[in-house]
């Protein structure tokens, strides 16, 4: 008995030790709200890729409608950076949530009343992908607004992976059955309704806002200094260009999943929700695994090992027939990468400044969310040379070349960040 009561009392030791970070009141309502609206995210993105797929059977509409979904962050995020070390933070949260919220209502509407066509689509996907832009800094760099105590910081980049890939996780699954039973209209409803869920959140938080010192440079010259910042800091560059390179050639294989789930493993947009649940279950263990542990040292062997896993699966899933053995290398896949780009966020969160941490994360979300929609377009156009699998093939070749390079910056980089922590 008294085992049973001290294994207890470990397992929820190591419970509340992977969720630290929720002792903050602000970092738990955020948690909160986006475990609610990322729910109706996901479920969207899947009625999305479904919806354009089915008005023009046409894996290059996939990768242009991918492509101009997340585009605008070539522009919009390096200079929303900028900004996210001026203004307040909190206050642009709450616009991008509202802004977000009303474009899902304009796409569901334009479905149930049957007048959607795909240059509608192509006009909300353009401007939902300038709101994510101008989001993706500032939610970034929120994150040390929300936490108090710097030491959980690490926790609450994994914590935030984790919300998000538990919708991964779920959002695609129910969506896929949604698309099924009541069509994509509806989907893109619950996904705007979800969003006051996230607001309501934001709305409840009190914080404490502290102005940015460089507000008399101009806008160009702030990016110009984080630039610089990020280029010269040897540690910083390493692991930017390791997530770019992923974010180019392996994140588009998600735009392409309906080909795989209707066309190679001949299934419906219910299988298409459940390959992209699995993608997501593995991106949630890798998540929560991140969550559990204590210090970065190990991070940049993670980056590396990862960086072999998700190539290598890759490889497999794009050459693959089989729907076990499919799902088995998108688990692969999705662990993989989740613990790359967490550790790496992890990473520049710990080691940047607050003069430029909305510069570096700016950074940081343009390497994979701005580059992953020119690899979407590049997939989309060779798919119209050579099959899709075959692309996908070469591109996990690519990956597995940059995760030769970055092993061979693992002792640079451990000695570095070892020095750094201490120093």
């Amino acid at each position: 008995m008294l085992t049973h009561l001290h294994d207890i009392r470990n397992y929820l030791q190591r419970v509340t030790f992977t969720f630290r970070a929720l002792k903050a009141r602000n970092f738990r309502l955020y948690f909160l709200g986006q475990v609610i609206s990322l729910q109706g995210t996901w479920i969207q993105n899947i009625a999305m890729g479904w919806l354009v797929y089915r008005l023009t059977d046409s894996p290059m509409w996939l990768g242009i409608i991918a492509f101009l979904g997340q585009a605008p962050s070539l522009l919009f995020t390096p200079l929303a950076g900028v900004y996210a070390d001026r203004i307040n933070r909190h206050r642009m949260m709450l616009i991008t949530n509202c802004l977000f919220m009303t474009l899902s209502a304009v796409l569901g509407v334009l479905v149930l009343i049957r007048v959607i066509e795909v240059w509608h689509i192509v006009m909300i996907s353009f401007l939902t992908g300038v709101v994510m832009a101008i989001d993706t800094p500032f939610r970034h760099a929120f994150l040390v607004d929300m936490v108090d105590d710097r030491s959980m910081l690490p926790n609450a980049v994994a914590l935030n992976s984790t919300m998000l890939n538990t919708a991964r996780f779920i959002g695609p699954s129910v969506g896929g059955v949604l698309i099924v039973w009541f069509g994509e209209g509806w989907c893109f409803v619950i996904n705007a309704i979800s969003f006051l869920a996230s607001i309501g959140a934001l709305l409840a938080m009190t914080v404490n806002i502290q102005l940015r010192p460089d507000m008399k440079s101009s806008v160009i010259d702030g990016l110009k200094q984080g630039l610089h910042y990020a280029w010269d800091n040897h540690v910083i560059r390493y692991l930017l260009i390791m997530v770019a390179s992923t974010g180019f050639f392996g994140l588009p294989f998600q735009a392409f999943l309906p080909v795989f789930a209707r066309d190679i493993l001949q299934g419906t947009s219910a299988l298409l929700g459940f390959l992209t649940g699995v993608l997501g279950a593995g991106a949630l263990t890798a998540a929560l695994s991140l969550a559990s542990l204590s210090g970065v040292r190990r991070l940049p062997r993670i980056v590396m090992i990862c960086a072999f896993v998700f190539g290598i699966s890759m490889a497999v899933f794009s050459l693959s027939t089989i729907h076990w053995l499919s799902m088995v290398m998108l688990y692969l896949m999705g662990f993989s990468m989740i613990a790359q780009f967490v550790s790496v966020n992890t990473l520049l969160q710990t080691l940047v400044t607050d003069e430029v941490r909305g510069r570096v994360m700016a950074f940081y979300g343009l390497s994979f969310i701005g580059v992953t929609p020119l690899g979407s377009l590049l997939f989309g156009s060779l798919g119209r040379l050579w099959n899709v699998p075959h692309v996908l093939f070469l591109a996990s070749v690519v990956c597995l070349i940059m995760a030769i390079w970055f092993w061979r910056k693992l002792t640079f980089l451990q000695s570095s960040i070892s020095s750094k922590r201490t120093g």
